[in-house]
């Protein structure tokens, strides 16, 4: 009997070890974004991936959701303090196909104006949500870094405070320097 594989195998059990305690301390913000395959009202089609290099704030909602319809408006108006800078705000809505027609006049109702800053964007689902750890409850919110991670999750209605945190953070770390307290990785906020 050698024990030449027991000391392979305690190695290999060291570095699995080792392995797992780095993982297990990386920032939450190192996940890498999931891709979303949407469309814009207009029917244009859109990838998340295609936003890389600009901080976005994917917000995830529906129509049938009272608390996004009181955050939608909020969204936008932040969406405005951004503008022509390298932030971008994607509304993700996870209605039914069959819903959509609905989206449209909801947001003219809210004075929320699907634009360049603040997309609206359509055909997605609850699966999404939990893709991105936002568990299946809307509205939730993702801030993602230039580089296509996500920094922090909002789970619930998103204050402003939550998302000004996390894109003035990104902002003011432009170079990946990671400098000062970053935003929280999580916020629930029902």
């Amino acid at each position: 009997m050698s024990t030449r594989p027991l000391i392979r195998g305690s190695v290999a059990a060291g570095l699995l070890v080792a392995a797992a305690c780095c993982t297990i301390t990386l920032p939450a913000f190192a996940s890498r974004a999931p891709e979303l395959r949407l469309k814009d009202l207009a029917g244009n089609a859109h990838k998340l991936s295609a936003l890389r290099g600009q901080i976005v704030v994917v917000n995830f909602w529906a129509t049938w959701c009272a608390p996004c319809q009181q955050e939608l408006p909020r969204l936008w108006r932040l969406a405005q303090e951004w503008a022509g800078k390298d932030v971008r705000f994607v509304a993700v809505s996870i209605d039914e196909p069959r819903d959509e027609s609905k989206i449209g006049p909801m947001l003219k109702r809210l004075d929320v104006i699907s634009a360049a800053d603040f997309a609206v964007w359509v055909g997605s689902s609850p699966y999404s949500l939990a893709a991105f750890g936002l568990g299946n409850t809307v509205p939730g919110t993702v801030v993602i870094d230039r580089d296509g991670r996500v920094v922090t999750r909002i789970m619930g209605e998103a204050r402003d405070e939550d998302i000004r945190a996390a894109v003035l953070w990104l902002s003011n770390n432009r170079n990946g320097d990671r400098e000062g307290n970053p935003p929280p990785a999580l916020v629930k906020r029902f």
